[in-house]
């Protein structure tokens, strides 16, 4: 793709797929790479290497990736607080104690001030301006703030959570404790 017609998007995009498929079989994102970089693959290149005995990188290992984790598991509860579906959010966050009864106490004053929660991509409600990652504060944890696309466009409201770096790399995927819903 020339340079020209990349963006921030897309290159998040290719870094979160190449960290999928290292996870997945990192032989072949070797040789992805090796073409790529325009080298020849020569006749040992086209068998199968024998397995490694060595784990894969962490999920966390390739910071952008993870960072594209981060943003759809965050913007998984704006989806799901902007069709209200208190039990569906109350699933997923139910081990931070946040059942469906805290979801819709923490989100009914959003809703007395707000009609819609916007979602969709006009909007760029799923953007990464949308979206603030502190990873100096704590080692070992993301603070993570993520922005309500409210209809007038104030973005007061947000998502306020936190991302254990160690539990995600053992789980394979970010895991996100929510620590409320704030306004200002």
């Amino acid at each position: 793709m020339p340079q020209a017609a990349r963006n921030d998007e897309l290159d998040d995009f290719v870094e979160w797929l190449g960290e999928l498929t290292r996870q997945v079989d990192s032989s072949l994102l070797d040789e992805w790479e090796k073409l790529a970089a325009g080298d020849d693959l020569d006749q040992a290149d086209l068998v199968r290497p024998p397995l490694d005995a060595t784990a894969p990188r962490p999920v966390s290992g390739n910071a952008r990736a993870f960072r594209v984790l981060v943003r759809n598991a965050m913007f998984r509860r704006v989806e799901l607080a902007g069709r209200r579906d208190r039990a569906t959010l109350g699933e997923l966050d139910r081990d931070a104690g946040w059942d469906a009864d805290a979801w819709e106490d923490a989100m009914a004053p959003y809703w007395d001030e707000h009609p819609t929660l916007l979602t969709d991509a006009d909007a760029d409600a799923r953007g990464p301006a949308l979206l603030m990652i502190d990873d100096s504060t704590e080692p070992g944890v993301w603070r993570v703030r993520q922005i309500l696309h409210d209809p007038e466009g104030y973005h007061d409201w947000a998502f306020l959570a936190s991302v254990d770096l160690a539990a995600s790399d053992e789980a394979g995927y970010a895991v996100v404790h929510l620590g409320g819903v704030s306004c200002g």
